[in-house]
């Protein structure tokens, strides 16, 4: 009988300054770190991210939104299950759910 692989962890990102997100496996808490934490996994499947709009300060989700989509008008977009909105921002949040809609990734507005 063959041995059974146990699954695949899933990954799951999270940017997002303020919130813990515990069910995520890894978070940034900066656009800038959000960048950089999506160029680690540029050539892995993410399953699920996390995207808060405001980060604190002056700093917003929006530096992320255009690496995204600029991967994707490049013709090589992030391979992404699931994004997934949670601003309480709710101009910010729509502004980011149409950004990456466009570039057809997956994209959910969740309750923050």
């Amino acid at each position: 009988m063959k041995e059974e692989l146990p699954a695949p962890t899933p990954v799951i990102l999270g940017i997002d300054d303020l919130r813990p997100l515990p069910w995520t496996t890894r978070i940034a808490r900066s656009s800038g770190d959000g960048i950089k934490l999506l160029e680690e996994h540029r050539d892995s499947f993410i399953d699920e991210l996390w995207l808060d709009h405001d980060l604190g300060g002056d700093d917003t989700i929006l530096p992320v939104v255009t690496l995204l989509e600029e991967a994707a008008f490049n013709g090589r977009p992030f391979r992404i299950g699931t994004v997934f909105v949670h601003s309480s921002n709710p101009t910010g949040a729509e502004t980011v759910v149409r950004s990456l809609a466009r570039w057809d990734y997956q994209v959910r507005r969740a309750t923050a």
